[in-house]
C-alpha cells in the first residue's frame, strides 16, 4: 500500500537521523579527522596531510569489548595524536620514543634507549650543527622551554639519563632540528593520547597558517589551486609506526 506524504516524510527523518547518529558516533567516537599544520614530523607525515585518527585502539578495554574490539597498547615507534599538555585544545601529532620506564638519553643528535644506540631511518636531520640542548639532551635548558620540561629535568634525570615514570610517554618529532616536542614541553600524560593515524585521506600543500585558522585565503587558494596543489601521490597512503627496540 502506497504510503502517505505524512508517512514518507517521517521514515525519511527517521532514515537520515539514525544516519546522522550514526556518522557522529563514528567521527567523535571511532575516528577523528585532523590535518597536520607543521612540519615537525616530516619526512613520515608533511604538512597539509589529512589524516583519519582511530581513537578505538587506545581506549580502555571493557571486560566484554576486549574480547571482540582491536584494542592495542601504546608500542615504541607508534604515531599518537594527542591533546598538547601546555594547551589541551591543540592536537599535536608525535611519535612515542619513551615508555613508562625507559631511560633516555641524546648524544650528537643520536638517541639512546635503555643504553643501546637506536637506528631511526625515520628521522631528518636539517641543521648540521649541534645545538647543546636539543641535540645532548638531557642538558642546561635552553630555547623555548616550557616550565613542565623543566619539571620533568628537576625530578626525572637520573644519571644524566632522563626516566619516564609511570602513566606518561616521552614523544618526539621526526624531523629531529625543528620539533618543538617533549625536549621542550615535558610528558604527554596518558590521558591525554587521542589515538593513531591510520590513513591519509587528503594531502594538499598549503602554509601553517592556513590550515591552523582555515583563512579566506585558504578557501581562496583552494578554488584555485585543488587540482595542482593536492599531492595525489599521498591520498589513502597508510601511517604505519616503526618499531624502536
Amino acid at each position: 500500500m502506497k504510503k502517505s506524504f505524512v508517512e514518507s516524510t517521517r521514515d525519511f527523518i527517521s532514515e537520515w537521523t539514525v544516519t546522522i547518529l550514526i556518522l557522529l558516533f563514528g567521527t567523535t567516537t571511532l575516528m577523528q579527522a585532523f590535518v597536520v599544520p607543521t612540519s615537525s614530523m616530516e619526512s613520515t607525515v608533511l604538512v597539509g596531510d589529512h589524516m583519519i585518527v582511530d581513537k578505538l585502539s587506545y581506549a580502555p578495554a571493557g571486560p566484554v569489548s576486549k574480547h571482540f574490539l582491536p584494542y592495542t597498547d601504546i608500542h615504541r615507534g607508534d604515531i599518537i595524536v594527542f591533546r598538547w599538555p601546555p594547551d589541551p585544545r591543540q592536537n599535536y601529532v608525535k611519535r612515542v620514543m619513551g615508555m613508562p620506564g625507559d631511560h633516555i638519553r641524546i648524544e650528537n643528535k643520536q638517541v639512546i634507549l635503555n643504553g643501546k644506540k637506536l637506528v631511526e631511518p625515520y628521522t631528518q636531520h636539517i641543521f648540521p650543527n649541534n645545538e647543546p640542548y636539543r641535540d645532548n639532551f638531557p642538558s642546561e635548558p635552553y630555547g623555548p622551554v616550557d616550565h613542565r620540561a623543566l619539571a620533568m629535568l628537576a625530578n626525572n634525570v637520573v644519571n644524566g639519563e632522563l626516566v619516564v615514570p609511570q602513566g606518561f610517554y616521552f614523544a618526539m618529532g621526526d624531523n629531529r632540528d625543528n620539533s618543538l616536542d617533549s625536549r621542550y614541553w615535558g610528558f604527554v600524560p596518558r590521558d591525554n593520547i587521542i589515538g593513531k593515524p591510520f590513513v591519509i585521506f587528503w594531502s594538499y600543500d598549503a602554509p601553517t597558517e592556513d590550515l591552523v585558522d582555515f583563512t579566506a585565503k585558504h578557501f581562496i587558494d583552494l578554488a584555485q589551486n585543488f587540482f595542482t596543489k593536492t599531492r595525489w601521490n599521498r591520498t589513502l597512503k597508510l601511517v604505519r609506526g616503526y618499531p624502536v627496540e
